[in-house]
């Protein structure tokens, strides 16, 4: 597996693609892609940890509400995730400490301003071993 997510043009929402061997490598790599979109290659560095816990009814809402906290953590602290220790996870539950750090303007270019996470074409499947990921944003 080469790539962990890919940016997909819609014409008025962009999309993540993201891959991984498990569901939870997916949820991580969707919330990079989603970083991505926000901050481009901005260094990241680990040195705040959140804690985020989110209760849904399957696993396709529970990766929507996922991406929305971390897009909330941006909007209300200014906090950009670079990386994320599940400490649990299942089609309807999940547990995370999310590392980051506070936007800093000198620091990290933002590129696009995300409003929301959506459900529109929204899939999360396992295809052989590789689980994947698409979720769209509007922007």
């Amino acid at each position: 597996m080469k790539e962990l997510f890919k940016i997909l043009e819609h014409p008025a929402d962009l999309g993540i693609e993201a891959y991984g061997n498990s569901m939870e490598d997916v949820f991580k790599n969707s919330a990079k892609g989603l970083i991505f979109i926000i901050a481009g290659n901005s260094k990241i560095d680990n040195n705040l940890t959140k804690k985020i816990t989110i209760s849904a009814m399957d696993r396709e809402n529970m990766l929507v509400r996922w991406l929305n906290e971390i897009l909330f953590l941006y909007d209300s602290e200014k906090f950009l995730m670079s990386d994320v220790e599940f400490k649990n996870i299942s089609d309807t539950s999940l547990c995370a400490n999310v590392a980051g750090e506070k936007y800093n303007k000198i620091k990290h270019q933002l590129k696009l301003d995300v409003k929301a996470v959506t459900y529109h074409n929204l899939i999360i499947e396992k295809e052989r071993d590789i689980w994947k990921s698409r979720v769209y944003l509007d922007v």
